[in-house]
């Protein structure tokens, strides 16, 4: 084998093209050994095997610097650069992430996992060259699909302004996570269907120079294309026609469900996780299908990840035009529903919370500061969501929950969520987000109210005296065992306090609470700074209420466990009743 001897770029150089055709080969069982037993970003990093191996080829990293965008496609890279054996050896599966990672290695330059970014940063390690007067190579590698963010079109935008060395390497296979969307993509296939020859050219109006490679999965064809491109002294883009799920039939026919794979059986293709069950994607996505069904004006919105609400190609399908994928556009996304409720749509916006992240300004300008009544499903904001640094949900209370005119709702059980979201669209008057559920999908026989409209208006599902719990959206569950372990330990019942809005506090119930209860606890499934427990340590600052505030540090945490977590953060109930009592 040639992989076990290959410790750093430079050993792979004296290699022939048919060798490395036959490490090809070698990485890709490599890939199938780590991905078919611990998952992971399988099409992306399929299909860019043989780019991997002729960037390393012809470039000179870690002084030549490559910068992967979102590094669904790194794991060849990883392979090459000294990390082989987090791929070939189960026992050091660990040893990396699924992204590319300073801490790992000097030749990765960036943390990176969301998408459309890679541009942008060599631009900057371009600029800093330049600065300093030296000459290595940069190499930004972007898909075809993070071309629809608007970070990546800034990037191409501005990059032909540097007017020296920069070679951008578009890694084109005709699809995002699922199909593409927008109308560059329509030039992108006259660029493949003419050999990169047609007139129009997206590339050349930004102002750079282009050459094609029809077949991207030729090493040798891609060692001669980078080849003429190193050491350039302008700004140019090398656009590869790639097949994303290379070298596995399942993946290069299926390359929607193969983007990312749970660990799975790797003769048949089929999944190990037997999963079963209920599943708030799948939920949200039949109520959504209804919804729309019954009324022509309710539109379901995503950006490039249908499937965080369930919506697969068929349900998409079925779903027609009220259905839009505006593509890795999130801003967009935000803004154009605001447009649509304006003009009396019904819309509703799903993505992830880390991705919400990049919506501020048109959460706070475009729909709060018009007042326009959207609804804004956000998925995966919770210590029990990804888990990975770049992709981490629990950032997202500080953030929205302080933009003025927002309610931001967080259920307790699935009753109430779909209650709130019935609610959300229907209403005419603000403009709403909801926090999907992220610790189960967990049934209530208690009844659930369907207005929400009275704002801040905090419900008690359990009447006790001395201590409350303010127990908010996915950490209800803990406060109902917090307040049984209380139960237990003093005799005395606590009050049980499902707040539902994030947003604001119920002044007229916490000025009750003062009655018959000396401390305060809150509960969130997020980071304390910022948050909602500080809202009502706020409020009680000047009495002799004790307010103890339970969440999350602000911190970056990376592939961790929940339940070392919630340990660390004193947010088991025997940690919390020891703290209190």
């Amino acid at each position: 084998m040639y992989i076990e001897k290959i410790n750093s770029p430079a050993d792979i150089k004296g290699l022939s093209v048919k060798e490395l055709t036959v490490l090809a080969s070698e990485i890709r069982s490599g890939l199938m050994n780590r991905l078919s037993k611990k998952g992971g970003h399988f099409g992306p990093n399929f299909g860019f095997v043989e780019a991997a191996i002729a960037l390393h080829y012809v470039f000179d990293s870690p002084r030549d610097k490559i910068v992967y965008d979102v590094s669904h496609q790194s794991y060849a890279h990883k392979m090459l650069t000294g990390r082989k054996d987090a791929f070939l050896s189960d026992e050091h599966f660990g040893d990396v992430s699924g992204y590319t990672n300073p801490e790992e290695s000097e030749h990765d330059f960036f943390n990176v996992g969301h998408t459309s970014t890679s541009v942008s940063l060599a631009c900057g390690l371009a600029k800093g060259r330049d600065l300093k007067g030296d000459k290595e190579n940069i190499i930004a590698v972007i898909g075809d699909g993070s071309l629809s963010g608007g970070e990546a079109l800034e990037g191409l935008d501005f990059a032909s302004e540097l007017e020296s060395n920069f070679i951008i390497i578009v890694n084109d296979n005709d699809m995002s996570i699922a199909e593409n969307h927008g109308g560059l993509y329509k030039n992108l296939k006259a660029l493949r269907d003419s050999e990169g020859a047609c007139e129009c050219n997206l590339f050349k109006a930004m102002g750079l120079d282009y050459i094609y490679v029809s077949e991207g999965n030729d090493i040798e064809k891609l060692i001669n294309a980078f080849s003429k491109v190193k050491d350039s002294d302008h700004p140019i883009v090398v656009h590869i026609n790639t097949l994303k799920g290379k070298g596995y039939s399942p993946a290069e026919e299926n390359k929607e469900n193969w983007h990312w794979c749970m660990p799975f059986d790797e003769k048949t293709g089929e999944s190990k996780f037997s999963g079963g069950g209920e599943d708030y994607g799948n939920l949200t996505c039949d109520y959504l299908l209804k919804k729309m069904k019954a009324d022509e004006r309710v539109v379901t919105m995503v950006a490039a990840v249908p499937t965080n609400i369930g919506f697969t190609e068929d349900k998409r399908k079925t779903a027609g035009k009220q259905f839009v994928d505006v593509g890795i556009a999130e801003e967009h996304a935000v803004a154009m529903v605001s447009g649509i409720a304006k003009n009396g749509g019904k819309p509703v916006f799903a993505t992830h919370s880390s991705f919400f992240q990049r919506t501020y300004d048109q959460i706070s300008q475009d729909l709060c500061v018009n007042g326009n009544p959207a609804t804004l499903l956000v998925n995966t904001a919770s210590v029990y969501g990804m888990n990975d640094v770049t992709h981490l949900g629990i950032f997202d209370i500080p953030m929205i929950s302080n933009i003025p005119n927002l309610v931001y709702l967080a259920p307790t059980n699935c009753e109430e969520y779909f209650a709130m979201l019935d609610w959300s669209i229907e209403q005419d008057k603000y403009p709403v987000a909801v926090r999907i559920p992220c610790n189960g999908v967990i049934h209530t026989n208690a009844p659930v109210d369907t207005d929400y409209s009275e704002l801040n208006k905090y419900k008690i599902t359990g009447q006790g005296s001395e201590i409350a719990i303010i127990a908010l959206g996915d950490f209800y569950q803990i406060g109902e065992k917090l307040a049984k372990l209380i139960a237990e330990k003093t005799g005395t019942v606590p009050t049980l306090i499902n707040p539902r809005y994030i947003t604001g506090i119920d002044t007229e119930m916490l000025e009750a609470l003062k009655k018959s209860h000396s401390k305060v606890i809150t509960l969130e499934d997020g980071i304390l700074d910022g948050g909602f427990g500080e809202k009502i340590a706020r409020f009680y600052g000047p009495t002799d209420v004790k307010v103890y505030n339970y969440g999350l540090k602000k911190e970056f945490i990376d592939r961790y466990s929940v339940d070392d977590i919630l340990r660390e953060n004193h947010l088991m109930p025997e940690q919390i009743v020891n703290d209190v009592l």
